[in-house]
């Protein structure tokens, strides 16, 4: 965050603890704890968790907390006290395939092995204010719900396109990434970074982006391949072993769209693919991603560009992380003093010159008005 200036010291610690005061609220009300927040608001936690690129529920929760709900702020505390933590190496890639689902749906297939697992979702609730929810008590059971299997993993939809070549083969590769976390993102970019860049990137505005899409602003029109919330292992190579280890769990949500695709010079007519992953269950965030995802491959797959917003790379990447644009945005109400002063001796130059311009031509039109008369 910048800072223009120091000063007013009792001022600012007055200014802190009126917000700490303000964040307790009413002392009546009992204080909403840590715990709450992560299992009561756990949408808001997963947001925080995939913007601020820490899978941690309880930091969040606490972040969310301390900027009284306030969600990127809470992103900010998180990315700030995530550059503290020392980096020990690197996770092998989670394999998704074996995720064990809790969600799992495809507009693409209807009939497909693992079966449509709907999952705990707003989808097919009535968008009605539900009253009871202030009375608090219990959660109902479903009605004449069977036991939940175990769960198993599942085989990716899209693979089912790939058997007949209908689909784009994604490319193998051995390099390593870059990590926007550490280096800065330089135009153009890898795929692998604009991913990176999308999944932390505001959701909002990666949501106007992909809205953008549907409207017509990309002449991309987009299937839900596959969406999949679940958890997955986390495993890391031990030098010391040979060999990796299990060090954990992810809960992740992964979208997979199919693309019309209507050929190039080189590839036949066939589907393309969209992609987005984020941390825990935030499938807004991945749906969105997978469409401009594939919104800036134009280049790449060989289409010529329609020119919108969403497949301006720069516009997109250098405009969606709502850190930078909080920093930049909110530090204009920061003292500028001596700034505005400049500004204001200019324009009070500039205005005296315009009436003393005008004063001139006055006394030439009446002189020249004398010199007629005459």
């Amino acid at each position: 965050m910048y800072v223009a200036v120091k000063g007013g010291e009792r001022a600012i610690d007055n200014a802190h603890a009126w917000l700490a005061e303000e964040r307790r609220g009413d002392p009546s009300v009992p204080e909403l704890g840590v715990a709450q927040i992560r299992e009561q608001l756990a949408l808001s936690v997963n947001r925080v968790m995939a913007e601020g690129s820490l899978y941690d529920p309880d930091l969040a929760a606490l972040a969310i907390k301390q900027a009284r709900g306030d969600l990127i702020e809470a992103v900010f505390l998180i990315r700030a006290y995530r550059t503290t933590l020392p980096r020990f190496g690197a996770s092998r890639p989670v394999d998704t395939a074996a995720m064990d689902c809790l969600r799992r749906v495809s507009a693409t297939f209807k009939d497909l092995p693992g079966g449509q697992v709907l999952g705990p979702t707003f989808d097919y609730t009535h968008r009605l204010l539900d009253f009871t929810l202030m009375a608090g008590g219990e959660v109902p059971p479903a009605p004449g719900a069977p036991a939940a299997p175990a769960p198993a993993p599942v085989p990716h939809v899209t693979g089912f396109l790939n058997r007949d070549g209908l689909i784009e083969q994604e490319p193998a590769s051995d390099t390593a990434p870059g990590d926007l976390t550490r280096e800065p993102l330089e135009l153009p970019a890898s795929r692998a970074l604009r991913l990176q860049s999308l999944a932390r990137g505001d959701e909002g505005f990666v949501l106007g982006m992909a809205y953008s899409t549907q409207r017509g602003y990309a002449r991309n029109h987009a299937f839900v391949g596959e969406l999949r919330i679940g958890t997955c292992c986390v495993e890391m190579e031990i030098p010391e072993l040979g060999f990796a280890v299990q060090i954990g769990e992810l809960e992740l949500t992964e979208c997979e769209t199919v693309n019309q695709f209507k050929g190039s010079k080189t590839e036949p007519p066939q589907f393309t693919r969209g992609y987005g992953l984020t941390f825990a269950q935030n499938e807004r965030k991945a749906i969105s991603m997978a469409l401009v995802d594939r919104a800036l491959r134009w280049r790449e797959l060989g289409e010529d560009s329609a020119g919108a917003p969403a497949q301006d790379e720069e516009f997109v990447l250098m405009h969606s992380d709502n850190i930078q644009a909080t920093g930049f945005l909110e530090h204009i109400k920061l003292p500028h003093y001596v700034d505005f002063q400049s500004e204001l001796e200019l324009v009070r130059k500039i205005r005296a010159e315009a009436i003393r311009a005008e004063a001139i031509g006055a006394e030439a039109i009446g002189a020249d008005e004398e010199a007629a008369d005459v």
